[in-house]
């Protein structure tokens, strides 16, 4: 055996469908596009959304509600994260960096600390907002909840 004598199994390939070649090979005259309209032309392309002019679904759909240009958008991290990375890594102080280097946010996201879970230990954080039970309870076990 040989590189230039290596074949497919017998029955492995099958061979192209040559479309448009003629009416002998069953799929010559319309080559499978159907009779006449826009599908049947070379260059066809449909624009997104287009339902053959019938009214687009995004056109009958009323518009609804509004989007706050104001809005601001916080990562949310909980006492309980806050406690498990305390015990992991032995840290006592959360600040933007410490959150970055354990990659619970990235560089542009702001920082609400919530009350989910318990607090074991004396931890201060700095963070953009704090809930008023999570502010309390970080101020209940010694530690500290600055704004930033």
């Amino acid at each position: 055996m040989n590189l230039n004598n290596l074949k497919p199994a017998e029955g492995s390939v099958k061979s192209r469908k040559r479309i448009a070649r003629g009416q002998g090979s069953g799929w010559g005259g319309t080559a499978g596009r159907g009779h006449k309209g826009a599908k049947s032309r070379s260059g066809y392309k449909s624009k997104r959304g287009f339902e053959g002019g019938q009214m687009p679904l995004q056109r009958r759909i009323p518009k609804r509600g509004f989007k706050n240009v104001n809005r601001v958008e916080y990562a949310v991290i909980n006492l309980s994260q806050l406690q498990h990375y305390a015990d992991k890594h032995s840290i006592t102080t959360f600040d933007f960096e410490t959150f970055r280097t354990l990659r619970l946010i990235s560089q542009d996201e702001k920082i609400k600390v919530l009350a989910n879970g318990e607090l074991k230990s004396a931890i201060s954080v700095q963070a953009h907002a704090f809930s008023d039970k999570a502010k309390a309870a970080l101020e209940e076990k010694g530690g500290s909840a600055t704004t930033i």
